[in-house]
């Protein structure tokens, strides 16, 4: 995914994404992949996702942009935490169990 995981530091398995490198800008980076990151928790919502499961979503983007605003360490944590890769895989899960039925 292109916030989180879409290069990979060379010789290691380290990815990152837009949202390490435009964390680096102060406030309006973290701000802006914030807002991204929020959008996809309103699409996620229209596709039939569940009060509790927006709630946890919205609580790892949440989390990601307050840890992900503190300076350097800040973009360091966007490196590791991957708020996006862990709301996909969270909806993915759910839209799967959907499709399974009762």
């Amino acid at each position: 995914m292109l916030l989180d995981s879409r290069w990979r530091i060379p010789g290691t398995a380290i990815r990152f994404g837009l949202d390490a490198l435009v964390g680096l800008v102060p406030v309006l980076g973290d701000t802006a992949t914030g807002l991204v990151s929020a959008y996809i928790v309103l699409r996620a919502r229209k596709c039939g996702a569940g009060k509790l499961l927006v709630a946890r979503m919205l609580a790892n983007v949440l989390f990601d942009t307050v840890l992900g605003s503190v300076p350097i360490l800040g973009s360091i944590f966007d490196v590791y935490y991957k708020a996006n890769n862990r709301n996909i895989r969270l909806l993915h899960a759910h839209l799967s169990r959907q499709a399974a039925g009762p």
